[in-house]
């Protein structure tokens, strides 16, 4: 599953490479739903957030 995320490290939109989503917690306790993975250019893990189900 590929996912376009911000690339800290290259300053650009990129793919993430072995993207799988994963939860944390937010505020007042709920779970927050996120993708992450590795730009597919220099390595650096990536994270973006997903919007709520």
């Amino acid at each position: 599953m590929d996912q376009e995320a911000y690339c800290v490290k290259c300053k650009a939109k990129r793919m993430m490479k072995d993207a799988h989503e994963t939860s944390f917690k937010g505020k007042g306790g709920m779970e927050r739903r996120a993708m992450t993975g590795t730009c597919e250019k220099c390595g650096t893990k990536m994270f973006k957030i997903l919007p709520k189900k």
